[in-house]
């Protein structure tokens, strides 16, 4: 959710700004814009829509100086226009921000006293008013950012570059994520080290509160207290931040055929022969009563589906919470209650704000991340890197059956642990995992009926998704991800909710998606599906081999490979995927950058 990057070197800025721009895309945005330095002079340029248009701009109205910062903007306060559009100025002060400034309006009356008026909706603009103000009142640029940066409230990473000085960029975190690249001659400032990967290994994470002064030579970092911090320069590995299709027409198509790799490789990082290996000292599940799983998006289905798995093979009672509820309910956490947060990037505002509630209350902290530097990770007890490499589409894919394949493993682990599962039964279960990867390449292979059926999907407007133990939380995922790249309205329930609602809606117009594999509660779906066809409804069961014999003569059908039942949900993450993406692809939506998403949510 919007990209920063900043530029202090001894070439021109625009091709490196613009080009960072392009390789943070993948965080949604909406505009986007540079400004550089040259000989004294600030000038900026600013672009709605796709980062072409800004670079088709730079084309007929090109930028000079060797100095600058640009920004993709995921609007927050005020629509997407070029006026709204970062770099927001204020006479020699140019600023951009990912986050939000929450006193804005106070700040904004402040300066209305002062006989200063804003010229846009945002409230970024009043960053830049703020610290043109300071300037006026005879601070140096680094004190009038340090002030300005002082009276903000909110979560908000910063950078402020000066026209009076083409060798200075200063920058803060509170929230979001900020990082430093260290150069030769040649210093830098990015949302994350993908942002920077071309330019640099050497990165350092700035902490919140921290404020950075930064020159082509020098870095010099304070933290909140405003004392002298030394931060760690990390090396960071530039090929785990390349991105590439690879041959695929978007990003998702690349991640979802990527995920036999990458579930194979998060395997092989955490088991050993039959031996499940957690990162550091491990953790002891013996020494807590009860599990709290806090989560959002798609993090949080992968944590509802965890639930089951630890209630049934560890006897650990779990309480799932969405992190923007649990951050604000406040709830009592009882002693010997451990705590495990879920997120792909690691920055997920409501998460990290979820995980500092719990810290001092849980007995434990766990994080399940992607990005094993994230902000997530550096203040968790345990840390669990999923190793799904980079993702850039939106919609979830490897991330999710990655967090999904650490999630079961680590419920494996505890049930060993509390005694809760016998030896052959462990084996069983870590030999089918390590089949797993082959059976989902499988299960990608057979692909082309889904791609047919999808034409008939995209004609919907509503769509609805029923499965039960398992399969209702991927059910509930295979809902979200249609919703959110191909625009039409669907819904998850549990099978056995049926009757209670949902059978109101069904006519021959909605169709509805049953994934139901040939498990214990197989029957069940069945007698929900019989309900929908008694209705006029069209079905389309995702099954296995038996069970489509077995489910009778439906509207459309997708068969699965069989496999272990605890198993199924990695497995039927593949259907749920892709008939969203060819849904998507039949209605020519914008697959991987869908409308009004971004893919790290950095804000409430």
């Amino acid at each position: 959710m919007c990209g920063i990057i900043g530029y202090l070197g001894s070439h021109e800025a625009a091709p490196f700004l613009v080009e960072a721009l392009k390789r943070l895309e993948y965080r949604g945005y909406d505009s986007a814009g540079i400004a550089t330095i040259r000989e004294g002079r600030l000038d900026r340029r600013r672009a709605v829509g796709k980062l072409v248009n800004l670079s088709d701009l730079l084309v007929h109205t090109p930028l000079a100086g060797k100095s600058g910062i640009g920004h993709t903007r995921w609007a927050t306060h005020g629509a997407p226009t070029e006026g709204n559009a970062h770099p927001h100025r204020s006479g020699p002060v140019a600023v951009v921000h990912n986050g939000i400034i929450e006193n804005f309006r106070e700040l904004r009356e402040e300066l209305a006293g002062y006989g200063i008026a804003h010229e846009t909706e945002t409230d970024t603009e009043t960053v830049a008013l703020l610290a043109n103000y300071y300037l006026t009142q005879g601070l140096s640029p680094v004190e009038a950012a340090t002030k300005t940066i002082r009276r903000l409230e909110g979560a908000f990473a910063l950078v402020f570059l000066f026209e009076t000085d083409d060798d200075l960029l200063v920058a803060a975190r509170k929230g979001p994520p900020l990082a430093i690249g260290y150069g030769e001659g040649e210093n830098y400032v990015g949302s994350d080290a993908i942002a920077l990967a071309p330019l640099t290994d050497r990165i350092t994470y700035l902490e919140e509160g921290d404020i950075a002064v930064v020159t082509r030579t020098s870095v010099s970092i304070h933290d909140a207290d405003d004392r002298r911090a030394n931060r760690e320069i990390r090396r960071v590995q530039v090929d785990t931040t390349r991105i590439d299709k690879a041959g695929h027409k978007h990003f998702m198509a690349k991640e979802i055929a990527e995920q036999p790799k990458v579930i194979g490789e998060a395997l092989g990082h955490y088991l050993d022969g039959e031996t499940i290996t957690l990162p550091g000292e491990g953790f002891d599940f013996t020494a807590i009563d009860r599990l709290t799983l806090v989560a959002c998006g798609t993090a949080h289905i992968a944590c509802l589906t965890a639930k089951h798995w630890f209630e049934t093979l560890a006897r650990i009672p779990v309480e799932v919470d969405i992190a923007s509820e649990f951050r604000y309910r406040e709830p009592p956490i009882p002693a010997r209650t451990a705590a495990l947060f879920v997120s792909q990037s690691g920055e997920t505002a409501d998460t990290l704000a979820a995980l500092r509630f719990c810290e001092g209350k849980a007995a434990s902290i766990l994080a399940v991340v992607n990005v094993a530097e994230s902000s997530i990770a550096r203040e968790s007890d345990v840390v669990l890197p999923i190793h799904a490499g980079v993702e850039v589409g939106v919609a979830s894919t490897k991330a999710f059956t990655c967090q999904l394949t650490v999630l079961f493993l680590l419920a494996l682990e505890a049930a060993r642990q509390r005694g809760e599962i016998d030896a052959a039964r462990l084996a069983d279960l870590i030999a089918k995992l390590r089949g797993l990867p082959a059976v989902i390449g499988t299960a990608l292979d057979g692909s082309g009926r889904i791609e047919a059926l999808s034409q008939e999907l995209s004609e919907a407007t509503d769509v609805l998704f029923l499965g039960r133990g398992l399969m209702y939380p991927l059910a509930m995922e295979g809902a979200l991800k249609l919703k959110e790249i191909s625009y039409i309205h669907a819904e998850a329930y549990a099978s056995g909710e049926l009757k209670h609602g949902p059978i109101a809606l069904i006519d021959s117009h909605m169709p509805v998606i049953v994934m139901a594999p040939r498990d214990a509660l197989f029957d069940k779906s069945v007698s929900n599906m019989q309900e929908v066809m008694a209705r006029g409804g069209k079905v389309l069961l995702i099954s296995d081999a038996e069970g489509l014999k077995q489910g009778g003569e439906v509207w459309r059908s997708i068969e699965m490979p069989r496999i272990d039942p605890l198993l199924t949900p990695m497995l039927y993450a593949l259907p749920a995927q892709l008939v969203a993406y060819h849904t998507a692809i039949a209605k020519g939506t914008d697959v991987d950058q869908p409308r009004n998403l971004a893919k790290s949510v950095t804000v409430e």
